[in-house]
């Protein structure tokens, strides 16, 4: 896949905190990375480490007492970057931007769709306020849509409510309203997650199907690497805010460097596993958030941990080569803790 110069989207030194009554969150504690004109980038980790906060942070969609205190995130837009950190979330750029330029396909569509509106209605509404087209313009768009992401009887089915709609079929559904204004970048959360496992593997060639077809830029997130292996070209490993290692998904899997990286790849299952054998485990748990460990957050849980560097000071994102960074003291030139 040839990779455009410039970056669609760049996100630098990203935060996030939540100011609660037990004291504050740093849900996103400085994530850097770059998404590229028709590139698939997957963002990996386990539940809680930020991922699904950080893209809803691009969108301007965190919720109080959630805010954006520090970094920047660059969107190009007709060739002129504009940087979403500073754009009101109510103001009519970031509307405009919503649906029409980024999109977003949530983690349960269940929730997503009005239960009191049709599917089909709520589609034609996001078409008619991006693309100003007239209802029935809309709604032959949207049966199309319907066809396109594999729904039968398109023109019935665009008339039912979402809960009369399977799962799977939701999942379709929601996935025709993200790519309803033809977006130019695509954020999917974790869109198989509540769907059984032949009805995923019909979802994730989909999008492959239509990422190809629509030139569209995704950003897969995910805590099932199988599926990142199937769907990334560029992954992103995330760890309580932090970003622990990035590259090429081939490197990724085949080279990672970062302890962390090692322990989930180790805990996925392969054809070579013995049956009933145990699979390896990652040693302790996620820290509670009010409770961060000083020096690099997955210290405590290392099996590489270098004493008086891992546990004093926070790694920088150190660079391996063109687009492969790694956040580990095993791989810095460092002498000392930064």
């Amino acid at each position: 896949m040839t990779i455009d110069a410039e970056p669609l989207l760049r996100v630098r030194d990203l935060r996030v905190s939540f100011q609660l009554d037990e004291g504050t969150v740093r849900a996103v504690d400085g994530v850097s990375f770059d998404v590229f004109p028709r590139q698939v980038v997957g963002i990996v980790g386990e539940s809680g480490c930020g991922k699904s906060v950080t893209m809803r942070a691009v969108l301007q969609l965190i919720d109080p007492p959630g805010r954006i205190t520090g970094g920047e995130i660059t969107y190009r837009q007709n060739g002129r970057p504009i940087d979403l950190a500073r754009v009101s979330p109510r103001s009519r750029q970031m509307r405009d931007l919503r649906g029409a330029e980024v999109a977003l396909i949530p983690q349960e569509p269940m929730a997503a769709f009005s239960p009191v509106h049709t599917v089909g209605a709520q589609i034609i509404e996001a078409i008619m306020l991006h693309e100003r087209l007239g209802r029935g313009e809309a709604r032959a768009r949207t049966v199309e849509l319907f066809r396109d992401v594999g729904i039968s009887m398109a023109e019935q089915r665009v008339d039912a409510y979402s809960w009369q709609l399977s799962g799977g079929l939701r999942q379709r559904a929601m996935i025709a309203m993200a790519l309803s204004c033809r977006p130019r970048l695509l954020i999917a959360d974790e869109p198989t997650t509540a769907i059984d496992v032949t009805t995923q593997a019909q979802i994730l060639a989909l999008l492959r199907e239509l990422q190809q077809k629509y030139d569209t830029a995704i950003i897969f997130i995910t805590h099932d690497l199988g599926v990142i292996a199937q769907m990334a070209n560029y992954v992103v490993v995330m760890y309580l805010g932090r970003v622990m290692e990035e590259g090429p998904v081939d490197e990724i899997f085949h080279a990672p460097k970062h302890p962390y990286t090692r322990a989930l790849l180790r805990s996925i299952p392969s054809l070579q596993t013995e049956t009933r054998a145990a699979l390896p485990v990652i040693a302790g748990t996620l820290p509670h958030p009010f409770n961060r460990p000083p020096g690099c957050p997955f210290h405590p849980r290392c099996e590489d941990i270098r004493r008086g560097y891992c546990d004093v000071a926070v790694p920088a994102l150190h660079a391996l080569g063109p687009r492969r960074a790694v956040s580990c003291f095993l791989h810095s030139d460092a002498a000392e803790p930064a």
